[in-house]
């Protein structure tokens, strides 16, 4: 077995390993989020935890590790009596990001549930992860579905398994723990609620603790063994820690005072629902019993809110996370009168002086390095001249200008049935949704098709010697289940900043319609990618990604001017699909042009659009071009633009959910001219 990296042997990251000690010490907390750049520690940290938890004791022979001193009466391996059993160390189980909903939740063989009449039931890595730890690597490139099953069994405890009547219950009481960049996505705001936790972890930028981080990986690579050693004190000191903490918890008072600092918190950050509150209370109580008190103080109140709360006050992809520590000081002071009265009633709680709620430190080991500051980067608002107006940079640019107001955007699908990834944009055959028909399985069966399958096997029971009621089904008359679903597909932005769109109030109203529909985008699930034109030329500004809120970013500070090379831009954008479909084939794309329709940039500007845009109505992907033209003349170039393309014209107000047209007009793709 791999010896793994000490955990009092990482770097900095007080954060992390604190939320982390807080799950072990109490479970109940709910697990642990970790956002972050890839490099910092994360995997290390969570694989490092589970040798410091203590050891389980499980019934001998139970693939579901239950308890000898209390076995679960339901477990399928069971019933098991109560006695002496066996000891083995806590797991760590990680749950891939390419994992099928059998590998996690486990198989039930429909097959012989049917033909035998036996319940046969192949566990999950749900049961492997009772009583242990569940990592989950890119938690936010699950699909959503396993992402819910995953969540569902984090809160209930238990995992049910439910297949045409045939049903399996086991528990599973773990510790989750979910790592994620955010630059490669954002979990739904209900997703996020579902962990207790969240954690900011960046590298550091100082070199000397660079160096001792560097230090330590290299004499861990050299000898695993010996460097395990070396720290074999300090982690048996934190062991020790926190078995003292899981018995002192049950003793630790959460005044009224407390409890009202912590609805008074919750209620000033506007937090919605009340997991939060009961998120708080939980990690303020561990808190205390990990610094050896009985009594919560505010400090750990502080400590829980800046823990708990960040990721629960994200309500769409564009906001920052993190909290106004000002604004939480003032709301913890506004109550504190009241926490200290309680206080004043009982005992202190000061124990035996270590009140730090910090991790583990010290031991003459090199001081830790600072956590992430602050709560993320944020783009930087344009200067404005006088009277608002932006500007002017030189050589005809004009610099960026603000977004208006988002809103909510009428639908845009792709047209026919793709098979992409699970989304809520167009339709797809997929695992789960609406079933519209049934055919023969082409591997294992995972959604039955029972009347279809009665209807194949009922031919032939005269002939397998069934003459009354009941029927005999072989393997040949089982058919799988077709459904349709939604799929997420790929909206690739082509933006027009050239010179003829830089008006200030209509470059401002056309970001906003982007940024509504990039917040759309992040609702169904889509990958989204940004490309621009103007000047002499055209850029990829973001390469297709998960991560609407890196978009929404390059969008905000998009500068205009110059003239308007269509052509380079179509061709930009067909380059980007083309290499797209080669990396995801099943993920179909939408391109939204944004502009005015007008070609002005290089030699026959007209012509040249007109050829480039042709090339996407002989590819069959679908389109559309958001007109933006104003004023009292109206050339209508964007909804020639759209004919060659063989897209849809839609205008900014069309573009809107309440607009009378938007209703009664629908996407039109290619790939309905070309059948």
């Amino acid at each position: 077995m791999t010896t793994p990296f000490p955990f009092t042997a990482v770097v900095g990251q007080d954060d992390l390993r604190l939320a982390l000690l807080l799950n072990a010490v109490s479970p109940a907390v709910g697990g642990v989020l970790v956002r972050g750049e890839k490099g910092t520690a994360k995997s290390t940290a969570v694989r490092a935890l589970s040798a410091l938890l203590p050891k389980v004791a499980v019934v001998p022979g139970c693939r579901f590790s239950c308890d000898p001193g209390a076995p679960d009466p339901a477990c399928p391996d069971g019933p098991h009596e109560a006695g002496p059993g066996g000891e083995r160390p806590a797991r760590m189980v990680e749950l891939p990001v390419g994992a099928s909903e059998d590998r996690l939740v486990g198989a039930l063989d429909i097959e012989r549930a049917l033909a035998e009449g036996v319940k046969a039931f192949e566990p999950g890595l749900l049961a492997d992860a009772h009583r242990g730890i569940l990592y989950v690597d890119e938690v936010n490139l699950l699909h959503d579905h396993l992402v819910d099953l995953l969540l569902d069994a984090a809160a209930m405890g238990a995992s049910y398994v439910e297949r045409e009547g045939v049903s399996v219950r086991h528990a599973s009481k773990f510790l989750l723990v979910g790592t994620m960049n955010p630059e490669e996505g954002e979990l739904r705001p209900q997703l996020l609620d579902r962990f207790g936790l969240t954690v900011e972890v960046a590298a550091s930028r100082e070199p000397e603790q660079r160096v001792e981080v560097v230090r330590r990986r290299l004499a861990y690579d050299d000898d695993p063994g010996g460097f395990a050693a070396r720290w074999a004190g300090e982690e048996a000191a934190v062991r020790h820690r926190i078995a003292a903490a899981r018995e002192l918890l049950p003793r630790v008072r959460l005044g009224d005072g407390a409890l009202r600092q912590i609805a008074a918190t919750c209620a000033a950050f506007e937090v919605d629902g009340m997991r939060a509150d009961i998120v708080m209370a939980r990690t303020a109580a561990a808190l205390a019993a990990w610094a050896g008190r009985t009594d919560v103080l505010a400090e750990d109140v502080r400590q829980a809110a800046l823990l708990a709360l960040p990721h629960r006050r994200r309500r769409n992809p564009f906001d920052a996370p993190g909290l106004d520590e000002d604004k939480l000081d003032e709301t913890l002071e506004q109550f504190a009168g009241e926490d200290r009265a309680d206080r004043e009633n009982g005992d202190d709680g000061d124990g035996d002086g270590d009140d730090d709620p910090d991790g583990p430190g010290g031991g003459g080991r090199p001081a830790p390095e600072s956590g992430p500051e602050g709560g993320g980067d944020t783009a930087a608002r344009p200067e404005a001249g006088a009277g608002g107006e932006p500007r002017p940079t030189g050589g005809g640019e004009q610099s960026a200008v603000r977004a208006a107001e988002p809103f909510r955007t009428r639908v845009l699908s792709v047209p026919g049935v793709g098979e992409g990834a699970a989304g809520r944009r167009s339709r797809a055959r997929t695992e789960h949704g609406r079933t519209t028909g049934a055919r023969r399985p082409g591997g294992a069966l995972t959604k039955l098709h029972l009347a279809a399958t009665v209807r194949a096997a009922a031919p032939y029971q005269r002939a397998r010697g069934r003459s009354g009621p009941g029927l005999v089904i072989r393997r040949d008359d089982l058919r799988q289940a077709s459904r349709e679903g939604r799929e997420g597909n790929l909206v690739l932005f082509v933006v027009d900043a050239s010179g003829s769109m830089a008006a200030r109030q209509r470059m401002g109203a056309v970001k906003g319609a982007v940024l509504s529909l990039l917040l759309d985008a992040y609702q169904r699930r889509d990958k989204v990618g940004l490309v621009t034109f103007r000047g002499s030329g055209a850029q990829v500004a973001l390469p297709p990604t998960s991560s609407v809120d890196a978009a929404a970013v390059r969008l905000e500070s998009l500068p205009t001017g110059g003239r308007t090379p269509l052509a380079a831009g179509l061709l930009k954008a067909h380059e980007v699909l083309r290499v797209e479909r080669l990396r995801d084939p099943a993920r179909r794309a939408l391109m939204v042009v944004v502009t005015d329709g007008r070609a002005t940039g290089g030699p026959e500007p007209v012509a040249l659009a007109g050829r480039a845009a042709r090339l996407f109505a002989a590819a069959g992907i679908a389109s559309v071009v958001v007109d933006c033209e104003s004023g009292p003349v109206r050339l209508g170039l964007a909804g020639r633009l759209a004919g060659e393309l063989g897209g849809t014209p839609v205008t900014l107000d069309e573009l809107r959910a309440d607009s009378i047209a938007g209703l009664v007009r629908d996407v039109q793709g290619t790939s309905r001219r070309a059948a």
